[in-house]
């Protein structure tokens, strides 16, 4: 009668304490320049070593450029934040892969891209949306700095077990819905704190039938409705994505572990503690109007009015709307558009950047946009141009730039300027995100393209 994540949360409980908090064994540690510098200080004042370097792996994301990445990084701050986290690496015998490598990439991206993420692990990172690797079937979520110490110290933390929730989509999906439309449908269903104190189990017809790819977009977002983590039941589509990558087994070993990860499901008694389901024909191509990702409509659809709110709703709404220079009742289609943002852990693979480069192929992006299409990864920089991706992309106007988080937050160079609006394929629409007084709008890359060739936005459908 367990949940997957049970299975693997139980497995990897070393001690359960008094009080029910758990010592947790780590399986794989991911660190970048943002979270671990005050880590290894925390390390380095107590005299102790990282426990398993081994089980470590280093990639520079948040802090780097995306342009130029042959020369040094003009931003004193970003730049001390990467060359720190070199040092570190270097200092306790930590793989890194550093900026311009072959390897580089946002952390969440290269992790399954190599293969270090396999199903069945205990994954953290000081980054909420290490949720990504759940994907995989994973328990994978993100942890505060003091954490990332207790970890590279010990390979181990101490944790609350959450509670278990299961969200079924069933049925086929419709023209033009990606896996983004589907995890902004069911936050905007069940708001940012419909997951709170659960871990999230995504299963069902409509789940079972996405790419590896896209399962990680939808896990990527699971923290957004308050969720600890989300994750998916390994199967055949996630064996046939590991299979031959660099650290994933070999030989009598890959077909040992497609053994044990076969066994990697929810019983079919299991029961968990919350379980909603959604009809996948009800979903539409989706597009955020305020300030968190749980506001967010079809886009067909007109922005919600206060009517059936009540009075702390109404406050919080009228806020994000005053932000966005929005106003109750107006249609979405037709919003003027000076920026389109495609990337970021959630949706900078190279699927994104197929259907990105797919829809505005034989097109020419407006002039009045702005458009950054940045590859989470080398690898992925490297398949976009193998493809041709980059040379559609650049006769439709458009540059490829080089990995990094890019315009998902600010903390580089990319940021959006204030009042502009930015429809975004990354994961956080709250204030200031983008750049100061920039205002976010989030969407999946069907969305973005259609935006970035008309300049508003634009129900991607009308133009397949």
């Amino acid at each position: 009668m367990n949940t997957l994540f049970d299975k693997i949360w139980d497995s990897h409980t070393v001690r359960t304490l008094d009080g029910g908090s758990c010592v947790l064994y780590i399986d794989r540690q991911y660190i970048h320049e943002v979270t671990s510098p005050q880590a290894f200080a925390g390390l380095r004042q107590r005299g102790i070593e990282v426990f398993r370097p081994s089980q470590v792996t280093a990639s520079p994301d948040h802090n780097i450029p995306t342009q130029n990445q042959h020369l040094p990084i003009s931003e004193p701050q970003s730049a001390e934040q990467v060359a720190t986290l070199e040092r570190n690496c270097t200092e306790h015998g930590i793989t890194i892969f550093p900026i311009g490598s072959e390897r580089n990439g946002i952390i969440h991206v290269i992790g399954p891209q190599t293969g270090l993420t396999q199903p069945g692990m205990t994954i953290v990172c000081g980054d909420s949306h290490t949720s990504t690797h759940g994907a995989l079937g994973c328990v994978a979520f993100g942890i505060g700095t003091s954490e990332v110490e207790m970890a590279l110290a010990s390979q181990c933390i101490l944790q609350s077990k959450p509670k278990s929730m299961r969200i079924n989509i069933e049925g086929e999906l419709g023209k033009g819905v990606c896996s983004k439309d589907i995890i902004l449908y069911i936050i905007s269903k069940l708001g940012t704190g419909g997951g709170t104190g659960h871990f999230v189990e995504f299963a069902g017809s409509a789940i079972r039938s996405l790419s590896m790819e896209a399962r990680m977009t939808i896990c990527n977002m699971s923290i957004e409705m308050g969720a600890r983590g989300g994750m998916i039941a390994p199967d055949q589509t996630t064996f046939d994505y590991l299979k031959g990558r660099e650290f994933a087994p070999k030989g009598k070993d890959w077909d040992a572990a497609v053994e044990r990860w076969s066994k990697l499901r929810s019983d079919d008694d299991a029961v968990f503690d919350k379980e909603v389901t959604f009809d996948a024909a009800d979903i539409e191509p989706m597009i955020t109007y305020g300030t968190n990702p749980g506001m967010g409509t079809a886009i067909s659809n007109t922005i919600p009015t206060t009517e059936k709110m009540d009075e702390a709703e109404k406050v919080t709404f009228d806020k994000a709307l005053s932000y966005m220079g929005f106003k109750e009742g107006e249609p979405m289609l037709g919003k003027k558009v000076d920026y389109v943002f495609v990337g970021s852990c959630t949706n900078g693979r190279i699927e994104d950047l197929r259907a990105f480069a797919h829809f505005v192929k034989g097109k020419k992006k407006a002039d009045s946009v702005t458009a950054w299409i940045v590859p989470g990864s080398k690898e992925v920089e490297k398949m976009a141009i193998e493809e041709g991706l980059q040379e559609i992309l650049h006769e439709a106007g458009f540059e490829l730039r080089q990995p990094g988080c890019s315009a998902c937050l600010a903390m580089n160079e990319d940021k959006i300027p204030a009042g502009k609006y930015c429809v975004a394929t990354s994961n956080r629409n709250f204030e200031g995100r983008q750049g100061p007084d920039s205002r976010t709008m989030l969407a999946g890359p069907l969305v973005a393209a259609a935006a970035a060739v008309t300049g508003v936005v634009t129900d991607p459908r009308e133009l397949l």
